[in-house]
């Protein structure tokens, strides 16, 4: 499996109402074993997640299956993501 990172950035038409469900739609995909991170961007603009997805079409089948995205309230991007991950420093 590869991993992706879905950008999910708000619209004019974002409805608060939305985030539960956005949520729940992410502790789903937390039980299928399909989430990696997620979170909010600070300025509100929106969020991001990085899934693990078998394809790019199967991807975007999760990303556009998001509440956020389907209501119209955000704009759903996934890239796949050649993630490298660095090491923690030694202690000394």
């Amino acid at each position: 499996m590869k991993r992706y990172l879905i950008l999910t950035l708000r619209t004019p038409r974002f409805d608060p109402d939305v985030i539960a469900a956005h949520h729940a739609y992410l502790d789903a995909l937390k039980a299928q074993g399909a989430l990696e991170a997620y979170g909010p961007f600070n300025d509100k603009s929106g969020g991001a997640y990085v899934i693990r997805a078998d394809s790019p079409e199967h991807a975007r089948d999760m990303a556009f299956a998001d509440p956020l995205h389907g209501s119209g309230s955000s704009q759903a991007s996934v890239r796949e993501w050649d993630v490298r991950q660095v090491a923690e420093p030694r202690a000394a």
